[in-house]
């Protein structure tokens, strides 16, 4: 399984109770499809077990230190698009932005899986046969809702799931 989330826009509770979330469900590796703001987040993910891959969004400011601070802690940049593969599993991960560039990289052929964020809007979609992953926002700031989302790896369910904020 694969923890999957975006736009966790600096909350520091939002993003322990997703670091816990995908701990009790024992993921093999969590990727963040941007807009994680300030580098102070990285104290959230310390007690992150599986390995951390994330990439830029469009509100991600000071991306060097960003970087740096996550480094630190085992996890790792794909800057502004992710070219991933896990378990035989080829992901594309960005912050998504441009909807005509998520449609291309689906309808391209080379991915299995798609992972946006940007629209703080979760949804699953199928386009020409490849899986499109948008957990919505870990924050909880636009909508209200806290979301992160869960793919298995051998059939490409996806499940999003609503965090309970204190």
């Amino acid at each position: 399984m694969i923890g999957i989330l975006s736009d966790s826009h600096d909350n520091m509770n939002a993003l322990r109770k997703a670091v816990e979330f995908f701990n009790e469900r024992g993921v093999k590796a969590v990727l963040h499809a941007g807009d994680i703001i300030s580098p102070f987040t990285v104290r959230a993910f310390e007690e992150l077990k599986p390995k951390l891959y994330f990439v830029f969004g469009n509100n991600d400011g000071d991306k060097l230190t960003l970087t740096k601070r996550f480094e630190e802690i085992g996890a790792v940049s794909c800057g502004d698009f992710g070219d991933l593969t896990i378990d035989g599993l080829h992901i594309a991960l960005l912050h998504g932005t441009n909807e005509a560039m998520v449609k291309a990289l689906a309808r391209s052929g080379e991915f299995d899986v798609v992972i946006r964020g940007h629209t703080h809007e979760p949804n699953v979609k199928i386009i020409e046969g490849v899986t499109v992953i948008n957990p919505g926002e870990s924050s909880g700031v636009l909508s209200g809702k806290s979301t992160v989302a869960v793919l298995e790896i051998a059939n490409l369910n996806v499940e999003i799931t609503q965090l309970e904020l204190d």
